[in-house]
């Protein structure tokens, strides 16, 4: 290919194949800067999230033992992975010997308990 085909590249010489186009150096600090800036965009979600599950799971069990267990004087919610309820959030009444009570599961997505179903006679 002559350069009367492409005038725009008349003069062009291109670059030695062998020699890489950044140092090992900027490489290495554009890693970094990318890393971290994955780590400062995700970071933030899994602990927002993790903190708006705890307190939902807290006012739910709240609301749970009040209905369940209302003598109790407090309440607990935990994150168990083998709990009575099986994987997830757990609910437990403390009762005035600060002994634990399980209540419900309130499952992976903590969500507030639901009314009981009631049938209206026809």
């Amino acid at each position: 290919m002559t350069s009367d085909d492409h005038p725009e590249l008349s003069g062009y010489e291109p670059q030695d194949a062998a020699r890489p186009l950044r140092s090992r150096r900027t490489m290495a600090l554009m890693r970094i800067v990318v890393e971290l800036g994955l780590v400062a965009l995700i970071v933030p979600g899994i602990l927002t999230t993790v903190q708006i599950a705890s307190r939902t799971a807290a006012n739910a069990c709240s609301v749970a033992t009040a209905r369940y267990y209302p003598v109790a004087v407090g309440s607990d919610a935990r994150f168990d992975l083998t709990g009575p309820g099986g994987f997830g959030w757990q609910c437990y009444a403390i009762d005035i010997n600060e002994r634990e009570t399980y209540v419900i599961p309130l499952g992976i997505i903590p969500a507030a308990p639901r009314a009981p179903e009631t049938v209206v006679p026809a």
